[in-house]
């Protein structure tokens, strides 16, 4: 599971603005988004460099 909407939503950015960045569609994004696809390692680690967060808070325990 992952917290990817969350941080867009405190960031203030958008899916759009995220697959821009990543260079990946805008279905692929939300995938992510919609926790119906996870991200590879490598990907997650982008995506935490394009948002300016550590990898680790992307991430949420599956309680």
């Amino acid at each position: 599971m992952n917290r990817i909407k969350e941080v867009l939503q405190e960031k203030g950015v958008t899916q759009t603005w995220l697959s821009e960045q990543l260079g990946k569609s805008y279905n692929m994004v939300n995938a992510y988004v919609q926790n119906r696809q996870q991200p590879r390692l490598e990907v997650l680690f982008e995506i935490a460099e394009i948002l300016d967060v550590k990898p680790t808070e992307l991430l949420k325990d599956k309680k």
